[in-house]
C-alpha cells in the first residue's frame, strides 16, 4: 500500500500581501511512501506558476524560491492533471504536516475551479504524531524531526524536502505501530 507524502510551499509576504494578490501554491513536493516496505521510494517537485500573486523577497528568503523559477512552472491546474495522472493521487490516501496543504488545495480548487486531485481519505501527521508522543503542543515539523531523532535532510521550507522529511517521520509511526490504516 502506497502513502503520499504532500508538502506545498505557497506565496507569502511579510505582513499582509499587496492589494489584488492573494496566497497561491508554487510548489508541491511529493514523496511516495511503501507502506509495506516501509519506505520512501520517490521523491517530486513541481514548480506552479501563480496566476494572481508574485513571489516577494520574504517568500524567496523562508523558501529559496524566486519569480523567475516559479515563472518556469506550470499552472496550478496542470499541477492538479498531474498529480492525478503521474503521481496516482486519486488513487491512494494522502498525509501532510498539518492541515494547512489539504485546506490550501481546497480553498485554490474551489477558487478557480480546478478539481480537486487527492483521494479523500488525508491524514494529518502532525495530529498523528502529537498524540503518539503524548505531547501536549503540535510541534512544527523540523521540531518534530528532532524529538524523533531524525536528521533534517535538504532544505527546510523547500516542499521536495519536507514531504521528504515528514516522510521519514511517517515510516517511524508506522514501525512503532502508530500510524492509521487508511481505508480508501
Amino acid at each position: 500500500m502506497y502513502l503520499n507524502v504532500v508538502d506545498v510551499e505557497a506565496t507569502c509576504w511579510d505582513g499582509e500581501p499587496p492589494p489584488g494578490e492573494r496566497q497561491e501554491i508554487i510548489e508541491i513536493g511529493l514523496t511516495v511512501v511503501d507502506l509495506v516496505a516501509r519506505e520512501r521510494v520517490a521523491k517530486h517537485r513541481i514548480l506552479v506558476r501563480p496566476a494572481t500573486s508574485r513571489v516577494s523577497a520574504f517568500c524567496t528568503e523562508l523558501t529559496g524560491l524566486t519569480q523567475d523559477e516559479v515563472d518556469g512552472g506550470i499552472s496550478f491546474a496542470e499541477a492538479c492533471k498531474e498529480l492525478a495522472k503521474t503521481y496516482g493521487s486519486g488513487q491512494f490516501p494522502w498525509a501532510s504536516w498539518g492541515d494547512y496543504d489539504r485546506k490550501q488545495f481546497i480553498t485554490q480548487c474551489d477558487r478557480t475551479g480546478v478539481r480537486y486531485p487527492f483521494n479523500q481519505v488525508h491524514v494529518n501527521a502532525k495530529l498523528v504524531f502529537t498524540e503518539a508522543r503524548g505531547l501536549r503542543r503540535r510541534p512544527g515539523m523540523a521540531k518534530a524531526l528532532e524529538l524523533a531523532g531524525l536528521p533534517l535532510e535538504g532544505r527546510h521550507h523547500s516542499g521536495a524536502d519536507d514531504a521528504w522529511n515528514i516522510a521519514a517521520v511517517v515510516l517511524q509511526l508506522v514501525e512503532a505501530g502508530d500510524w492509521p490504516t487508511p481505508v480508501n
